[in-house]
C-alpha cells in the first residue's frame, strides 16, 4: 500500500465523518479541492470537480445550512439525512480512494465511509432530538452551529491534513459515545 493510498483512505474517512454533520458541505469541499486541482479524484468521479458540480453542491450546502436553523425543519431533515449521509459518506470514500481494487475500494467505501457517516449522523440526530425535548428547541440553533463548524473544520483538515483527520474522527467517536451515554435513559435497577 502506497502513501498516496493511505492518505486517500484517511481523506475519505475524514470527509465521511464530516458528512455525518452536514451532508453537502464535505462534498462541496471535495468539489472545491478537485476544481482547483488540489486533490485528484478517481477518474470516474472527476465530474465532482466540474463547474456545474461546484455550483450545484455550493447551493445545496447553503440551503442545507440555512434549513437547519428553521424550527421543525431541522428535526425533519435529521430523519431523512441518515440515509443521505450513508450514501454521501460512501460516495466521498469511493471517489477519493486511490490504487486499490474495486472490491476493496467499494468495501471500504460502504463500511468505513457509509458506516462512519451514518453513525455520526444518527448520533447528531439524537443530540438534536434531545435538545428539542430538553430546551423546546431553543438550543437547536447552537447545535446547528456546532455541527456546521465541525463539518467545515473536518472537511478542511481532511483535505489538507488527512492523517490528522483520522485522529479527529476517533476523537469525535469518543465524544459521540460519551454524549450517547449521557442522553441514554437510565434503566432502574431491580432488587
Amino acid at each position: 500500500m502506497t502513501v498516496e493510498t493511505i492518505l486517500s483512505i484517511c481523506l475519505g474517512i475524514g470527509l465521511a465523518a464530516s458528512v455525518g454533520f452536514r451532508v453537502f458541505l464535505p462534498l462541496f469541499a471535495l468539489s472545491l479541492a478537485a476544481y482547483f486541482n488540489f486533490w485528484e479524484l478517481n477518474e470516474s468521479w472527476s465530474w465532482i470537480g466540474s463547474t456545474a458540480a461546484l455550483i450545484t453542491l455550493g447551493i445545496a450546502t447553503l440551503v442545507e445550512i440555512i434549513a437547519y436553523y428553521i424550527p421543525f425543519i431541522d428535526n425533519a431533515l435529521d430523519t431523512i439525512a441518515i440515509p443521505l449521509a450513508t450514501v454521501a459518506g460512501t460516495a466521498v470514500m469511493v471517489s477519493t480512494v486511490a490504487d486499490l481494487s474495486p472490491v476493496i475500494t467499494w468495501s471500504l467505501a460502504i463500511i468505513a465511509g457509509g458506516g462512519t457517516a451514518a453513525a455520526i449522523k444518527g448520533s447528531v440526530g439524537a443530540t438534536r432530538l434531545g435538545s428539542t425535548v430538553s430546551t423546546a428547541g431553543i438550543a437547536n440553533p447552537v447545535v446547528s452551529t456546532v455541527e456546521t463548524v465541525t463539518s467545515i473544520v473536518m472537511s478542511i483538515v481532511s483535505i489538507f491534513l488527512p492523517i490528522l483527520a483520522i485522529i479527529l474522527v476517533i476523537f469525535i467517536f469518543y465524544i459521540v459515545f460519551r454524549l450517547y451515554k449521557k442522553l441514554k435513559p437510565k434503566t432502574p435497577k431491580s432488587s
